[in-house]
């Protein structure tokens, strides 16, 4: 539960802004069923802004008027990904957060360039493969991997698609486009994930024009590539968050040992596995040390994945493939050949990583659990260095813009201390953190909305912290195979 005595005395709200735009009336409904009116909307802007030839794109969302007494400036949800749909969001599991934000003005679910409803952008199948049945080195994967992203380039750039245009700072103008659309004075922005790394960017670029911001399980600018050794760390503090589970405990006693194990013994002897793959076929795969480590890097996001992780490694580890088999259709796919969607991977090759970071990054995969694997591989950037932002864009940003960072301690995709360091530069940052839960924390608990809520109402939540009780990592990831 939330901590008492983190607030201190309401600030003024800014004044209300109401403006006419041409905009269609719909009812809007989750997933789960539930309806409310909106209005969806849509703004033209050049796909890449250095060409004056561009083509034109057409981005959508959908705006819930705000229900409160004094709105603030519209709150522009920014998903993560980079790739995910700020419309698709409002119908899953936050639609309840977003009507909570209702209180505090227009809420725009906004479909960034490339996703959602504002993607016309062809998934790219290229001419690569990677065999199922036979090894493939470290080493003939990431050849494989730039040859295929080479002839993906080319593809798109066959298509009409301006590669060049999808990078950070061009969605940082889209929401100076946004804003201008609106009519609005400010935005407050509102994201998780690549949809912080978006915000810290629009910090640099519009400040005066941004009211507040909101982010959770925070991507810095120069952190696209994440640090594998912090991602070993990471694994010791789930070991201590086990340790707090006498059953668990017994059944884990040092998950960093069981997991070097298992990789080991991949290496030295691959899986054959005969998947039932969700179109109804069956394949042969063999099941190598590369193929666990990104498994493990996907399931680290959350506790709930993360137990079903180490049943499949503690499995794995006494010779039965039996959880393994069940989930392989999972991340198996039915074809060999190397596809790349344009929005996800461009977007993270223009972030762009530094020479001392990616050094830094290169010497931590040796040795690390999943070696370089918690990423695309930073070498893709040195297939069209011309698409990398310049170095400046990876500095963080100084502003004293009021930000509210929250942060779970077993996210095991951006991790607390780097988050820390995002914000840094931030004179009025607070910083909430959300103990034992994972990178997908806004529904974790109705703590987490009440805080939002709290800071968005002027109040000081900095040092809070919400208590959440620990999933049972010995049997709660089953749930996923149900």
């Amino acid at each position: 539960m939330l901590l008492l005595g983190c607030s201190t005395p309401l600030l003024a709200q800014s004044d209300a802004h109401s403006f006419p735009l041409q905009e269609k009336a719909v009812s809007f409904t989750s997933d789960a069923g539930q309806t409310v009116e909106a209005l969806e909307g849509s703004f033209s802007v050049p796909e890449n802004r250095t060409d004056p030839d561009s083509r034109t794109l057409t981005l959508r969302y959908v705006r819930f008027a705000a229900t409160g007494d004094k709105p603030g400036s519209p709150i522009v949800y920014l998903a993560g990904g980079p790739g995910g749909s700020g419309i698709a969001t409002a119908k899953g599991r936050r639609f309840d957060l977003f009507m909570a934000m209702l209180e505090f003005g227009d809420v725009i679910a906004f479909d960034q360039r490339g996703t959602g409803a504002s993607n016309d952008l062809p998934t790219c199948v290229s001419s690569q493969t990677l065999p199922a049945t036979t090894v493939i080195p470290d080493e003939a994967y990431l050849t494989i991997q730039k040859a295929a992203l080479r002839e993906c380039l080319g593809f798109w750039s066959e298509e009409g698609v301006d590669v060049g245009g999808y990078n950070t700072l061009e969605s940082v103008a889209d929401l100076k486009a946004l804003r201008v659309h609106l009519g609005a004075e400010k935005l407050t922005l509102w994201g998780i994930s690549y949809g912080s790394h978006l915000a810290l960017a629009a910090v640099k670029e519009m400040e005066d024009r941004i009211e507040r911001v909101v982010i959770a399980s925070a991507e810095g600018l120069d952190q696209t590539i994440k640090l594998p050794a912090r991602t070993d760390e990471y694994f010791t503090r789930v070991q201590q968050a086990i340790n707090t589970q006498p059953q668990t405990r017994e059944a884990f006693p040092d998950i960093i040992a069981m997991i070097r194990r298992v990789h080991d013994q991949l290496d030295r002897e691959p899986i054959m596995l005969s998947v039932s793959l969700r179109n109804g076929t069956v394949k042969d795969y063999l099941w190598q040390r590369r193929d666990m480590q990104q498994a493990a890097s996907g399931a680290i996001s959350d506790p709930v994945p993360l137990s079903l992780l180490l049943q499949i490694y503690a499995g794995l580890d006494k010779g039965d493939t039996s959880i393994l088999s069940a989930v392989a259709p999972y991340f198996v796919d039915s074809s060999d050949q190397v596809s790349m969607r344009p929005m996800s991977v461009l977007m993270d090759i223009a972030s762009g990583t530094d020479s001392n970071r990616r050094a830094l990054i290169q010497s931590q995969a040796r040795t690390s659990l999943l070696g370089p694997f918690l990423n695309q591989p930073v070498e893709l950037e040195d297939v069209d260095p011309s698409l990398v932002l310049e170095a400046e864009f990876r500095t963080n940003p100084v502003s004293d813009v009021p930000l509210l960072l929250l942060s779970g301690t077993l996210d095991g995709r951006t991790y607390l201390e780097s988050q820390r360091e995002a914000v840094a530069g931030f004179s009025n940052a607070q910083a909430v953190t959300i103990h034992n839960v994972g990178h997908n924390l806004f529904m974790a608990s109705p703590e987490v909305t009440e805080t939002i809520q709290e800071f968005m109402r002027g109040k000081n939540v900095d040092g809070c912290e919400i208590d959440f009780s620990l999933t049972d990592l010995m049997t709660a990831g089953f749930s996923m195979l149900r």
